[in-house]
Protein backbone atom coordinates (compact mmCIF):
# COMPACT_ATOMS: atom_id res chain seq x y z
CA UNK A 1 0.00 0.00 0.00
CA UNK A 2 1.24 3.40 -1.20
CA UNK A 3 1.91 6.18 1.79
CA UNK A 4 -0.65 9.51 1.04
CA UNK A 5 0.95 12.80 1.02
CA UNK A 6 0.20 13.24 4.55
CA UNK A 7 1.51 9.94 5.70
CA UNK A 8 4.86 11.01 4.06
CA UNK A 9 5.07 14.43 5.27
CA UNK A 10 4.17 13.05 8.58
CA UNK A 11 7.05 10.90 8.04
CA UNK A 12 9.70 13.53 7.30
CA UNK A 13 8.56 15.78 10.13
CA UNK A 14 8.98 13.08 12.39
CA UNK A 15 12.30 12.17 11.46
CA UNK A 16 13.30 16.37 10.94
CA UNK A 17 12.39 16.60 14.29
CA UNK A 18 14.44 13.93 15.54
CA UNK A 19 17.60 15.16 13.71
CA UNK A 20 16.90 18.32 15.25
CA UNK A 21 16.42 17.28 18.83
CA UNK A 22 19.98 15.27 18.06
CA UNK A 23 21.50 17.99 17.60
CA UNK A 24 20.87 20.36 20.38
CA UNK A 25 20.82 17.14 22.87
CA UNK A 26 24.91 17.03 21.58
CA UNK A 27 24.91 20.51 21.74
CA UNK A 28 23.11 20.85 24.97
CA UNK A 29 25.37 17.97 26.50
CA UNK A 30 28.71 19.90 25.42
CA UNK A 31 27.54 22.84 26.96
CA UNK A 32 26.68 25.51 23.83
CA UNK A 33 23.83 27.85 24.54
CA UNK A 34 21.69 28.79 27.61
CA UNK A 35 21.52 25.85 30.46
CA UNK A 36 18.30 26.56 31.47
CA UNK A 37 17.33 25.86 27.32
CA UNK A 38 19.24 23.36 27.19
CA UNK A 39 17.38 21.69 30.15
CA UNK A 40 14.50 22.35 29.12
CA UNK A 41 14.67 20.37 25.96
CA UNK A 42 16.07 17.57 28.02
CA UNK A 43 13.07 17.38 30.32
CA UNK A 44 10.19 17.75 27.26
CA UNK A 45 10.74 13.79 26.04
CA UNK A 46 10.25 12.85 30.02
CA UNK A 47 6.98 14.59 30.01
CA UNK A 48 6.05 13.10 26.86
CA UNK A 49 7.01 9.92 28.08
CA UNK A 50 5.35 10.04 31.30
CA UNK A 51 2.25 11.69 29.52
CA UNK A 52 2.27 7.96 27.29
CA UNK A 53 2.22 6.32 29.95
CA UNK A 54 -0.48 7.58 32.20
CA UNK A 55 -2.07 7.86 29.48
CA UNK A 56 -3.62 4.08 29.97
CA UNK A 57 -4.89 4.73 32.73
CA UNK A 58 -7.99 5.96 30.38
CA UNK A 59 -8.57 9.06 33.36
CA UNK A 60 -7.89 12.42 32.75
CA UNK A 61 -7.41 13.63 36.27
CA UNK A 62 -5.03 10.66 36.54
CA UNK A 63 -2.76 12.10 33.41
CA UNK A 64 -3.37 15.99 35.20
CA UNK A 65 -2.48 14.71 38.41
CA UNK A 66 0.85 13.13 37.44
CA UNK A 67 1.46 15.77 34.86
CA UNK A 68 1.40 18.15 37.70
CA UNK A 69 3.15 16.39 40.02
CA UNK A 70 6.20 16.22 37.80
CA UNK A 71 6.23 19.73 36.94
CA UNK A 72 6.24 20.45 40.33
CA UNK A 73 9.51 17.92 40.95
CA UNK A 74 11.10 19.68 37.92
CA UNK A 75 10.32 23.00 38.87
CA UNK A 76 11.93 21.98 42.63
CA UNK A 77 14.49 20.38 40.74
CA UNK A 78 15.49 22.83 38.46
CA UNK A 79 18.34 24.29 39.66
CA UNK A 80 19.74 21.19 39.96
CA UNK A 81 18.46 19.97 36.48
CA UNK A 82 20.20 23.45 34.80
CA UNK A 83 23.35 22.15 36.10
CA UNK A 84 23.75 18.73 35.41
CA UNK A 85 22.25 18.59 31.86
CA UNK A 86 24.61 16.09 30.37
CA UNK A 87 23.17 13.75 33.22
CA UNK A 88 19.42 14.74 32.09
CA UNK A 89 20.28 13.65 28.29
CA UNK A 90 22.24 10.43 29.96
CA UNK A 91 19.34 9.18 32.32
CA UNK A 92 16.79 9.57 28.82
CA UNK A 93 19.15 7.65 26.82
CA UNK A 94 19.36 4.84 29.45
CA UNK A 95 16.07 5.19 30.50
CA UNK A 96 14.93 4.43 26.75
CA UNK A 97 17.29 1.48 26.13
CA UNK A 98 16.11 0.00 29.32
CA UNK A 99 12.72 0.00 28.60
CA UNK A 100 12.53 -0.80 24.96
CA UNK A 101 15.26 -4.15 26.31
CA UNK A 102 12.44 -4.86 28.77
CA UNK A 103 9.80 -4.51 26.09
CA UNK A 104 11.26 -6.97 23.80
CA UNK A 105 12.71 -9.56 25.94
CA UNK A 106 9.66 -9.60 28.18
CA UNK A 107 8.12 -11.74 25.35
CA UNK A 108 10.36 -14.23 25.19
CA UNK A 109 9.19 -15.61 28.98
CA UNK A 110 5.95 -16.93 29.47
CA UNK A 111 2.61 -17.40 27.42
CA UNK A 112 2.04 -15.95 24.17
CA UNK A 113 4.49 -15.05 21.46
CA UNK A 114 7.88 -13.17 21.16
CA UNK A 115 6.91 -9.93 20.12
CA UNK A 116 8.32 -9.85 16.43
CA UNK A 117 6.29 -13.01 16.44
CA UNK A 118 3.32 -11.62 16.60
CA UNK A 119 3.88 -8.75 14.55
CA UNK A 120 4.68 -11.79 12.14
CA UNK A 121 1.20 -13.34 12.73
CA UNK A 122 -0.75 -10.01 12.64
CA UNK A 123 1.10 -9.57 8.98
CA UNK A 124 0.00 -12.85 7.45
CA UNK A 125 -2.63 -13.63 9.65
CA UNK A 126 -1.69 -16.38 11.72
CA UNK A 127 -0.01 -18.53 9.10
CA UNK A 128 3.32 -18.44 9.47
CA UNK A 129 5.93 -21.65 9.54
CA UNK A 130 7.91 -23.16 12.49
CA UNK A 131 10.77 -21.78 10.72
CA UNK A 132 9.43 -18.14 11.03
CA UNK A 133 8.45 -18.32 14.60
CA UNK A 134 11.95 -19.66 15.70
CA UNK A 135 13.63 -16.95 13.67
CA UNK A 136 11.54 -14.22 14.70
CA UNK A 137 11.97 -14.99 18.47
CA UNK A 138 16.03 -14.65 17.49
CA UNK A 139 15.51 -11.35 15.98
CA UNK A 140 13.07 -10.45 19.17
CA UNK A 141 16.13 -11.67 21.09
CA UNK A 142 18.78 -9.70 19.10
CA UNK A 143 16.95 -6.77 19.43
CA UNK A 144 16.80 -7.14 23.35
CA UNK A 145 20.36 -7.55 23.41
CA UNK A 146 20.90 -4.93 21.50
CA UNK A 147 19.15 -2.18 23.03
CA UNK A 148 21.00 -4.04 26.59
CA UNK A 149 24.43 -3.62 25.40
CA UNK A 150 24.07 -0.22 24.18
CA UNK A 151 22.67 0.67 27.69
CA UNK A 152 25.72 -0.38 28.93
CA UNK A 153 27.65 1.06 26.46
CA UNK A 154 26.54 4.35 27.21
CA UNK A 155 26.98 3.58 30.66
CA UNK A 156 30.67 3.19 30.34
CA UNK A 157 30.89 6.20 28.16
CA UNK A 158 29.23 8.30 30.13
CA UNK A 159 31.43 7.34 33.35
CA UNK A 160 34.74 7.32 31.58
CA UNK A 161 35.05 8.65 28.28
CA UNK A 162 35.11 12.56 27.38
CA UNK A 163 31.51 14.10 27.23
CA UNK A 164 31.84 14.60 23.74
CA UNK A 165 32.59 10.83 22.55
CA UNK A 166 29.71 9.60 25.24
CA UNK A 167 27.13 12.87 23.40
CA UNK A 168 28.09 11.43 20.30
CA UNK A 169 26.93 8.10 20.62
CA UNK A 170 23.85 8.63 22.71
CA UNK A 171 22.79 12.06 20.98
CA UNK A 172 23.84 11.56 17.38
CA UNK A 173 24.21 7.63 17.07
CA UNK A 174 21.38 6.08 17.92
CA UNK A 175 19.26 6.56 15.21
CA UNK A 176 21.95 5.67 12.73
CA UNK A 177 22.65 2.18 15.18
CA UNK A 178 19.00 1.23 15.17
CA UNK A 179 19.18 1.85 11.34
CA UNK A 180 22.58 -0.22 10.91
CA UNK A 181 20.18 -2.84 12.90
CA UNK A 182 17.55 -3.04 11.26
CA UNK A 183 19.83 -3.32 7.50
CA UNK A 184 21.58 -6.01 9.29
CA UNK A 185 18.25 -8.17 10.25
CA UNK A 186 17.15 -7.34 6.72
CA UNK A 187 20.19 -8.68 5.28
CA UNK A 188 20.04 -11.70 7.51
CA UNK A 189 16.24 -12.86 6.86
CA UNK A 190 16.93 -12.38 3.07
CA UNK A 191 18.91 -15.58 3.77
CA UNK A 192 17.24 -16.91 6.07
CA UNK A 193 13.32 -17.03 5.06
CA UNK A 194 11.86 -17.47 1.25
CA UNK A 195 10.17 -14.70 -0.30
CA UNK A 196 6.95 -15.43 0.57
CA UNK A 197 7.35 -15.09 4.10
CA UNK A 198 9.36 -11.52 4.19
CA UNK A 199 6.82 -8.91 4.90
CA UNK A 200 7.18 -5.52 3.45
CA UNK A 201 8.51 -2.51 5.50
CA UNK A 202 5.08 -0.58 5.60
CA UNK A 203 3.71 -4.21 6.58
CA UNK A 204 6.75 -4.14 9.25
CA UNK A 205 6.24 -0.64 10.86
CA UNK A 206 2.54 -0.57 10.91
CA UNK A 207 2.81 -4.09 12.85
CA UNK A 208 5.63 -2.86 15.11
CA UNK A 209 3.04 0.16 16.36
CA UNK A 210 0.30 -1.81 16.93
CA UNK A 211 2.47 -4.70 18.56
CA UNK A 212 4.01 -1.90 20.88
CA UNK A 213 0.98 -0.44 21.57
CA UNK A 214 -0.54 -3.49 22.91
CA UNK A 215 2.53 -4.26 24.89
CA UNK A 216 3.06 -0.77 26.61
CA UNK A 217 -0.57 -1.37 27.56
CA UNK A 218 -0.81 -4.70 29.20
CA UNK A 219 -2.78 -6.35 26.75
CA UNK A 220 -2.54 -9.96 25.93
CA UNK A 221 -0.03 -10.90 22.98
CA UNK A 222 -1.49 -13.49 20.75
CA UNK A 223 -0.43 -17.10 21.45
CA UNK A 224 0.71 -19.50 18.78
Amino acid sequence: MSQTPVQVWRIVATGALFVAWAIAAHLGSAGVGSAGFNAGVAVIPLFVALGALLWQARSLAVLLGGLAVALAAVVWAWPQLRDNVPGLYYLQHLGSHLALGVLFGKTLWGPGDALITGMARHIFGNGISERKVRYTRQVTAAWAVYFFANALVSTGLFLWAPLEVWSIHANLLTGPLIALMFLGEHLVRKRMLPVHERPSIVSVVRAYRQRTGQAASGEPASRP
